[in-house]
């Protein structure tokens, strides 16, 4: 089912979905109106989601939901990085190998580290089939660079996504509070997922991403918040489709 998600959210990211909607557009060229109708579709999902207006409008109702977390943790305090993605290699430093999500939420893993004493960091991730290293470990190194101690990290290398991830977690502390830091436009599922199963977590968001530009200015880091924003959406309807299922399987 990890695959089967991952492949269906695909379809409906911005890139994959305007390519569809204009293949389909050619296939049935002999129907002028409908095949100019999709092309019309792929324009404006295309023109809208490029557009920093438009990835602001989806950004807005998931990053807004949390503000960033200043509140001192105190001694012997949790802090939960979830991961995301890194570029394997050897020739360049932990830091750098990471993305640049996977960076900021570290940086304010350790930020939030200093709310505190005696913290303990907990870094997660798999490999994700593409590198000879789980995330977790590149993290781990990653966060040593920044001047972590090395005793001070909880390494989970074999959680593929923030649901196992909160399994991991559950395991881990059972009921003992956290700090759970991760992108802001992910805060919203990722509390939902560590709330439902029951963990005493407390939202540290970072990497926000909404920006204030020209109306009139269209690039790629804009579509690439707009996928950001549309990857959440669909994770989320995901997550409430799997929980109402579990209840009905409970009752």
């Amino acid at each position: 089912m990890f695959w089967v998600k991952k492949i269906i959210s695909q379809l409906f990211m911005p890139v994959p979905l305007v390519l569809l909607l204009i293949v389909l557009a050619y296939f049935v060229m002999r129907n002028r109106q409908f095949s100019k109708a999709l092309l019309a579709v792929a324009a404006t999902i295309l023109i809208t989601l490029s557009s920093s207006w438009g990835s602001n409008w989806l950004l807005a109702p998931l990053e807004e939901q949390y503000s960033v977390n200043n509140q001192p943790i105190g001694n012997g305090c949790l802090v939960m990085v979830l991961g995301s993605g890194h570029e394997e290699n050897a020739n360049l430093p932990a830091v750098q190998q990471l993305s640049n999500t996977a960076l900021a939420r570290l940086s304010e893993g350790v930020r939030q580290l200093s709310l505190g004493q005696d913290c303990k960091l907990v870094v997660s991730g798999w490999s994700g089939g593409l590198s000879s290293r789980a995330h977790a470990e590149v993290m781990f190194d990653a966060a040593v660079e920044l001047g972590v101690s090395a005793h001070s990290i909880i390494k989970f290398p074999l959680a593929k996504d923030t649901i196992e991830e909160a399994q991991f977690m559950k395991w881990e502390v059972a009921d003992a509070p956290f700090r759970l830091v991760t992108s802001a436009s992910h805060m919203p599922r990722a509390m939902a997922i560590f709330t439902d199963a029951k963990l005493n977590v407390s939202a540290a968001p970072t990497d926000f991403a909404q920006r204030e530009t020209y109306w009139w200015h269209f690039d790629a880091q804009s579509l690439l918040n707009s996928q950001r924003a549309i990857h959440e959406y669909m994770g989320i309807l995901w997550f409430k489709l799997k929980h109402e299922n579990n209840e009905k399987e409970d009752t």
